[in-house]
């Protein structure tokens, strides 16, 4: 699955939320500590990492790339 996002990056917490994944900053801490993700397959459980179009992204079962749209409001 696709995922646009506006400027140049999303972090790790900003891209949870978007999915509604989480609802909070606080959640996302949470969430990746009990289940980390993995960016183009290495593992993550930093909130804060940037993601950049073109990065891969696996949470659960589904995986995600990722996709910079001036076009698309967050």
């Amino acid at each position: 699955m696709e995922i646009r996002f506006s400027g140049t990056h999303i972090t790790v917490g900003q891209l949870l939320k978007k999915l509604d994944i989480v609802s909070s900053g606080g959640e996302v801490k949470i969430y990746l500590e009990e289940q980390p993700i993995k960016v183009n397959g290495q593992t993550e459980s930093r909130r804060g990492r940037k993601l950049v179009s073109g990065d891969s992204v696996q949470i659960g079962r589904k995986s995600y790339l990722l996709k910079g749209d001036p076009n698309v409001s967050d």
